[in-house]
């Protein structure tokens, strides 16, 4: 078992390929399941600021637009040229998630997290675009990092931390800060590590039958 104390970002002035690099070290260490988390805005209406999302799935902004890890010459060893990210969030282990939450009487979402480059926040636009996009939480981070671990035919689960409600009104008078964010995120790690805890408990043994993207033969 690994564990990573926070993250790189792109926004810090690294790499796509270096903000995922940690990931390909866990493969190559024989790391087989990725737990990632983040803290991220609410889209979705019914969401409330201290919620935790299990996430289905992500919208890679900056993936789509070219700047993901996975550009320039493939890594046969890891995977494929052209992987498949259908199931890039593991569905059993998300059902796991849900399981152990429900067995502590805590309360989880679940939705599509859209990770933009970053760092400022998102404009009340931008916020009523990705809703429409069918977000659920916004960030600024996670996507390519899952991308690599997909890639390489690990599995995956992921939560985004709701620490605050994206605004998707110039009138709003609500504000939004950086100190908001952090302190809220604090409030909710308690109930996530009981999650993860619980997950990592009952976590099943990795069955290499059921890897999707299958390194190539090199």
């Amino acid at each position: 078992m690994l564990a990573m104390q926070g993250r790189i970002h792109f926004y810090e002035g690294y790499t796509m390929a270096q903000v995922a690099l940690p990931v390909r070290v866990m493969r190559l260490l024989g790391i087989r399941t990725l737990i990632v988390t983040n803290a991220a805005g609410g889209l979705n209406p019914s969401f409330t600021a201290g919620d935790i999302m299990v996430i289905e799935d992500h919208i890679f902004v900056p993936g789509m637009a070219g700047f993901t890890p996975l550009n320039g010459p493939n890594l046969g060893s890891f995977g494929p040229r052209f992987s498949i990210h259908t199931h890039s969030y593991t569905p059993s282990l998300r059902k796991l998630a849900h399981r152990v939450a429900e067995a502590q009487a805590i309360p989880l979402r679940e939705g599509v997290y859209v990770s933009l480059a970053g760092p400022a926040f998102e404009t009340p636009a931008e916020v009523r675009m990705l809703r429409t996009w069918g977000g659920d939480a916004v960030g600024m981070s996670t996507a390519g990092e899952v991308i690599v671990a997909a890639h390489a035919g690990m599995r995956v689960l992921g939560f985004s931390s709701i620490t605050n409600l994206s605004l998707s009104s110039t009138e709003a008078t609500d504000e939004v800060s950086h100190e908001d964010v952090l302190r809220l995120g604090k409030s909710i790690v308690p109930r996530l590590a009981t999650v993860i805890r619980g997950v990592l408990r009952e976590l099943p043994p990795f069955d290499p039958s059921a890897v999707e993207n299958k390194p190539e033969q090199t």
